[in-house]
């Protein structure tokens, strides 16, 4: 498999490639976030190791960007353990997070449990009153006008109406869409929530996307938030 990392110390940069490639990858290595960006998208990569603090352009501006094009699992390295940062990181689109110093042993753990990570197998087509998603094709139509979302939203999105009248939780929502436990009082969720519904219900006199106090969230054209 082909990994990208994106990180520029350089003998960082040596050592995780030698390291991955004596595990069996293929490795390309970038030293600026501009450079890595362009990579990611131009190139197919099965995972891209990105390091947050970058010249040129940040991690954190490569992974908004890189998601507007790509689904491609990332894994976060940052030297900063804070609760405001891992959850940034979820918010843009983030697979997995390590704090640096690490060891590689672990570092080797995560990537291989992201790229065991299959995809779901989809059902081509769902349909919940004028919703309309298109698995296959990664499209989005309510009242028969297309609907813009990230790759992380559609997947939420995806989520919620292959479950359709299913109230989810919380955890089970973190743990399907962003594959990764943290801290119970982060917003991440409600945060993702809050703009697909923007994206998929303002507009529209029936709403598709409902909170159930205290329980989760559920899609259904039938029900009203309680």
């Amino acid at each position: 498999m082909r990994l990208l990392v994106i990180e520029d110390e350089r003998k960082a940069g040596e050592y995780l490639k030698k390291g991955l490639e004596e595990s069996g990858f293929t490795v390309d290595i970038a030293s600026n976030g501009i450079d890595g960006l362009h990579l990611a998208l131009e190139e197919d990569y099965a995972l891209v190791v990105l390091d947050v603090m970058l010249p040129g352009m940040d991690g954190w501006a490569v992974l908004k960007k890189l998601r507007t094009k790509k689904d491609t699992p990332v894994l976060l390295l940052t030297a900063m353990d804070e609760l405001e940062e891992r959850v940034k990181g979820l918010e843009l689109g983030g697979d997995d997070y390590m704090v640096k110093p690490f060891a590689f042993v672990e570092l080797l753990a995560r990537i291989r449990t992201l790229l065991r990570r299959g995809p779901p197998r989809d059902i081509e087509h769902v349909h919940v009153g004028d919703l309309e998603l298109d698995a296959v094709r990664r499209r989005v139509r309510r009242a028969g006008q297309r609907v813009e979302l990230t790759p992380r939203e559609f997947s939420l999105l995806q989520l919620l109406a292959r479950r359709r009248g299913e109230v989810l939780s919380r955890t089970q929502i973190a743990s399907y869409v962003w594959d990764m436990n943290f801290d119970s009082d982060t917003n991440v969720v409600e945060v993702a929530i809050r703009r697909l519904r923007a994206k998929i219900d303002d507009g529209h006199a029936v709403k598709l996307i409902h909170t159930v106090r205290g329980m989760g969230y559920v899609l259904d054209d039938e029900l009203e938030d309680h």
